[in-house]
């Protein structure tokens, strides 16, 4: 819903600018001329007035190129609690992540190395809120689909040393990108996705092949208590229905089905 009403909006955005587009040239065409008006604006080097020199040869007003501005360089470290710079973000991630945490973990796909979920700038100490030289650290939050395990390890920006590591069964964050993408992949390689490559092809007459063709959206999913025991797993595990929509095309029902990443299969609800 958030996304129709953000195209909705941009419809009425764009109109409201054709609406004031449309009246400058209304104003243009029926404001009367400044002939014989006292100008103060000076010359130009060939003798025209400023007001001339600023009109075409039909007299409308010429537009001037616009400027664009360059945004300013990020620098490699921030300071206090500005948000993380990407080079932190970069140095922070090699420095949690290390070799034990990479050998002995699983990530996603399966592959060596936990999943990346998170990294955000850590709150500061209690005894550090109102002290301006306080180090900068960073929480660092990956998955571990080896033992469905949430790994947060804060390091400290300053030392470049882990302080500390929380380690967390059952929680379950919001799915990182790579997740859904995952996700997708396994609905459409599964024959459950049967009915989701149906609806593509209805909209868009091609064949879906990949999640790169869809826009995800996903939502953990948890097992109800008394649910059925083919999602009993989820929340121990890590679940999640899609809700994929075609790119720049309508949304497709996926709801009936959730996917168990840590199992990697489909399931179909009910």
């Amino acid at each position: 819903m958030r996304e129709i009403v953000h195209r909705h909006l941009g419809k009425v955005v764009a109109g409201a600018a054709i609406a004031v587009a449309g009246t400058a040239v209304m104003i243009g065409i029926t404001l009367p001329g400044t002939a014989g008006a006292d100008t103060t604006g000076g010359t130009d080097s060939g003798g025209q007035s400023a007001q001339q020199s600023a009109q075409g040869r039909d007299g409308a007003a010429a537009v001037q190129p616009g400027v664009v501005e360059e945004a300013p360089a990020e620098g490699d470290r921030g300071k206090g609690n500005d948000p993380l710079t990407d080079d932190e973000i970069v140095r922070v991630e090699k420095l949690a992540v290390n070799r034990q945490l990479t050998d002995g973990s699983e990530n996603v796909r399966g592959a060596r190395g936990p999943q990346r979920i998170d990294v955000q700038l850590a709150e500061p100490e209690a005894d550090e809120v109102d002290d301006a030289s306080a180090p900068r650290r960073a929480d660092v939050t990956v998955y571990d689909y080896q033992d469905d395990t949430l790994v947060t390890r804060t390091v400290n920006l300053d030392t470049g040393k882990v302080e500390r590591t929380a380690t967390q069964h059952g929680v379950q964050p919001p799915l990182s990108l790579a997740e859904q993408t995952e996700a997708a992949k396994l609905l459409i390689a599964d024959p459950l996705g049967a009915g989701l490559k149906a609806d593509y092809k209805d909209a868009t007459g091609k064949v879906l092949t990949s999640p790169d063709q869809l826009q995800l959206s996903s939502m953990v999913y948890r097992a109800a208590p008394g649910g059925s025991a083919s999602v009993e797993k989820c929340g121990e595990h890590r679940c999640t229905r899609l809700f994929p929509k075609v790119k720049n095309g309508p949304w497709i029902d996926t709801r009936a089905f959730v996917i168990d990443l840590s199992a990697r299969k489909v399931i179909k609800l009910g």
